[in-house]
């Protein structure tokens, strides 16, 4: 009888934390003790493991309780060890005998009594399952996939696999699941203002992290981002971690004439950030009014902007959906020269990096016929922040997802409203830097619009409308 490896043993660990308080995994991760006794190699297990399970709980269920006569009475950390064993025979490249014979150590970690029951499970998993997963992801690499291959070869719940090969076609819903369990690039955007872009380049190199231009000032790509948790440089904010399609959907903000700016959805300003970077590239004035409903994602806002970073911002605490009223926040006022709308959504261009999403995301809440769904959220805020747009201004509409209902589907809604009568879309051109123009545009649609997709090696997705006021 041999014993669980350490990294098996950490990622466990941290799954079955996860599922008692109800929190993040990515969070989890990033302070987990567990992780200092680990070399690299083993730090990279754990993350894949933790990451790939959350990602696939599910289908991994699903997997599972087709070998177990009693699945509901299974305890819930031998639960957690067998999701982890499963994804490691179905999903990793581990060999076979080594990972069914971890998978039973694991087991009796959890559970002495459970490592009978992991050894006649995960070998059923590794002669049955494991080759179905396999041709399923051999047709999502051809990129010929149907949904339920999709499913299998991603982890995606089926809903959402069937709707994002409605949405996006075989070949563009096939790079997603193939990306979706593969580590996300990093990208960060240095603190131009307080430090100039060679300071920053420096500090990445001296902490190992491998910083590559990408045509954005002061953004690179990490060759090795495994270190950016524990540089140091992202608590001070020094550095901005942020995805490349989302710098360039601020780019996209920022490509009118004026310099007054509201940003409808701050969050914890990371593209506030970005676009005091941009503006201060090109040389030219921004002031940002920035809401949101939130009052710690506003507090954390002004925190974030008050470590060095130089620019006009003023934060207020608002209900989008109230930007028409008259009694909204005296701080926010009339005829912007661009209106950002970073709307709430589904995150589903952001699994890879939130891998909670698949799994929580409710079929009914992208329903655009649901009163309380996304879509109608998006489309009333849009609708009350069109009421800030000057004569000539832009309105940019901007998501994390890749669910057409979220994306085209408010756009068009709101032009064919009372309050979108008045704007037009405005293709997405250029910017104020030639680098970004390159970047922005492989992603630019017929109709002008940005919807960036992920893929392996590439940036997340994002979609942005950029819509003018044209009377």
């Amino acid at each position: 009888m041999g014993e669980a490896s350490p990294a098996r043993r950490v990622a466990l660990s941290t799954l079955g934390r996860a599922r008692r308080r109800g929190a993040y995994a990515r969070d989890l991760l990033r302070h987990d003790t567990g992780m200092d006794a680990l070399g690299p190699q083993a730090r990279a297990l754990v993350t894949r493991l933790v990451l790939g399970v959350t990602a696939t709980s599910g289908l991994l269920d699903e997997l599972l309780d087709e070998y177990i006569t009693h699945p509901g009475h299974v305890e819930p950390p031998v639960r957690d060890s067998l999701r982890v064993s499963a994804f490691e025979v179905c999903f990793l490249e581990t060999p076979t005998a080594v990972s069914v014979s971890q998978g039973v150590e694991l087991a009796r970690h959890a559970s002495p009594r459970a490592a009978g029951l992991a050894n006649a499970v995960l070998r059923k998993l590794a002669a049955e399952t494991r080759p179905r997963v396999e041709a399923a992801r051999a047709a999502t690499l051809a990129g010929t996939a149907t949904a339920g291959q999709i499913r299998l070869a991603s982890g995606l719940p089926e809903w959402l696999a069937a709707r994002l090969l409605a949405d996006l076609g075989p070949a563009a819903a096939s790079a997603l699941a193939v990306s979706e369990l593969e580590p996300a690039p990093v990208w960060v955007m240095v603190n131009q203002p307080e430090n100039g872009i060679e300071w920053g380049r420096h500090l990445l190199e001296e902490k190992g992290l491998g910083p590559v231009g990408t045509g954005i000032p002061g953004t690179f790509l990490l060759e090795h981002p495994a270190g950016l948790a524990r540089s140091g440089l992202v608590r001070p904010v020094s550095v901005v971690p942020s995805d490349l399609a989302a710098q360039l959907v601020c780019a996209i903000a920022l490509s009118g004439e004026g310099g007054r700016l509201l940003e409808v959805g701050q969050g914890r300003a990371t593209k506030t950030l970005v676009m005091l970077n941009l503006a201060m590239s090109a040389g030219r004035p921004l002031s940002v009014t920035a809401s949101d409903i939130a009052p710690r994602k506003v507090a954390s806002a002004r925190d974030r902007l008050s470590k060095g970073w130089r620019g006009e911002v003023i934060e207020v605490v608002c209900d989008g959906r109230n930007l028409a009223e008259s009694d909204a926040p005296g701080a926010i006022a009339a005829g912007y020269d661009a209106v950002l709308v970073d709307a709430p959504c589904s995150g589903t261009g952001t699994m890879r990096r939130h891998p909670e999403i698949p799994w929580s995301l409710a079929e009914e809440s992208v329903d655009p016929a649901n009163p309380h769904g996304l879509p109608r959220l998006q489309l009333e805020i849009l609708s009350a922040a069109a009421s800030r747009v000057a004569d000539g201004g832009t309105l940019v509409y901007s998501t994390c997802s890749v669910l057409s209902v979220e994306n085209e589907g408010v756009v068009d809604a709101f032009l064919a409203s009372e309050a979108g009568r008045s704007f037009e879309v405005a293709p997405v051109g250029k910017t104020a830097w030639p680098g970004v123009d390159s970047l922005v545009a492989p992603w630019v649609t017929e109709r002008g619009l940005f919807r960036a997709l992920p893929r392996a090696q590439g940036c997340d997705g994002h979609f942005c409308a950029r819509l003018a006021r044209v009377r």
